[in-house]
């Protein structure tokens, strides 16, 4: 594999918490990306909303498409910037695997039950499910990953300061993380990734459910341009293929402009290792500032047009109380609980530990599990 020197080496990686014996045919980071998309919380990702609550429609993204994607986009990056593909790649795919059902919707509710015991945050949810819940090998939970990919979804959006939530503290005493520098250029990519993912995607997702039309999204930076393009190259389009054609070139703008600007970036730096790269005090993988003023102003319109839309609150409204339901139920009852979360439950040391057991359990359901045990537990 040619990477740059300041990509990750997989030659040169930190190791795993449980020493293994490395495999002939595979990379570390290889494996890693393996382990993630054999993870029992990956494939849930499948029935796990995105925007739209998965029984909504079939033509949405969930949580598992979207992962798809922005893994797709960052392994283009990396590969143009000179970067290892693999991490990068597994960065992407883990990092949304500690989100709740119905998405931040599920989130919110889930975090204002918890915070009396220490709170939720999905990104911290993904570390505990790579180091804790994920519970298939002979030789240790979770996935074992190495530093490199643990470090990449602990800090994919910078370094973490102050605070830490609880699931990250607990990893980080165990494995040092380092979370007070940048993550690598790897993490960094998988970073802006998911950004040129959901701008695009919920671009299409809020035009399928018709919450705005073509037009009004032509009036939009980036994309009126990409819109007037294909007007041009091909008139009389009909508008299923006038929109894709539209926001595939969308997506290339935002992706070359990360790369240039990238690149500018990484250059200038003088950046000739990975560890220079985290002690740079600032992100080398970045869109320029025109671009990202412009994205800005997408995000406003998506933000108005489609997260807060009336049909979208009306669902999130419903969505949070089966959540706010389910929790006190479990508390209460906690042998509601599969049985193979009792052990687990047993060992509880006080209200805190059973709360965030309850709150795994929660945090792990897809839409669909969820509703049905709102229905079976709470007779709605």
């Amino acid at each position: 594999m040619n990477i740059a020197g300041f990509a990750s080496n997989p030659g040169r990686a930190r190791g795993r918490l449980v020493p293994e014996e490395e495999s002939s045919f595979r990379s570390c980071f290889q494996r890693d990306r393996d382990r993630i998309i054999h993870a029992s919380a990956f494939r849930r990702l499948k029935h796990k909303t995105q925007v739209f609550v998965e029984h909504e429609g079939d033509g949405y993204r969930t949580r598992l498409t979207h992962s798809i994607e922005v893994a797709q986009v960052a392994r283009t990056i990396a590969g143009a910037l000179g970067l290892n593909g693999e991490l990068t790649e597994a960065v992407a795919l883990a990092h949304d695997l500690g989100h709740t059902p119905f998405g931040h919707t599920g989130e919110d509710a889930l975090h204002a039950l918890i915070e009396p015991y220490g709170g939720f945050d999905h990104n911290a949810q993904a570390i505990r499910i790579v180091t804790k819940l994920e519970r298939h090998y002979a030789e240790f939970d979770g996935c074992n990953l190495t530093w490199e990919c643990l470090e990449g979804i602990a800090k994919h959006n910078g370094p973490v300061t102050g605070d830490l939530p609880w699931a990250l503290a607990e990893c980080n005493a165990g494995f040092d993380l380092e979370l007070y520098t940048h993550a690598s250029a790897e993490a960094q990519v998988a970073a802006l990734s998911d950004d040129i993912a959901y701008n695009n995607h919920d671009l299409l997702d809020g035009l399928r459910a018709g919450l705005f039309t073509d037009d009004e999204i032509g009036q939009l930076p980036i994309v009126g341009d990409c819109y007037a393009e294909v007007d041009r190259r091909y008139p009389g389009l009909d508008s299923y293929r006038r929109r894709h054609e539209a926001l595939r070139r969308v997506f290339g703008v935002m992706v070359s402009d990360v790369i240039v600007t990238s690149r500018g970036l990484i250059t200038s730096s003088g950046a000739e290792t990975v560890e220079e790269i985290r002690n740079l005090g600032y992100p080398v993988i970045q869109f320029s500032g025109g671009l990202w003023a412009q994205l800005r102003e997408i995000r406003a319109f998506l933000f108005k047009q489609m997260y807060r839309a009336p049909s979208v609150m009306d669902v999130r409204a419903e969505v949070s109380k089966v959540v706010e339901d389910l929790f006190p139920i479990y508390m209460n009852d906690p042998k509601q609980m599969p049985a193979r979360w009792h052990e687990d439950i047993e060992a509880a040391s006080d209200e805190t530990a059973l709360a965030r057991i309850v709150s795994d359990y929660i945090a792990g359901m897809t839409d669909r599990f969820a509703l049905q045990d709102h229905a079976r537990l709470a007779g709605t």
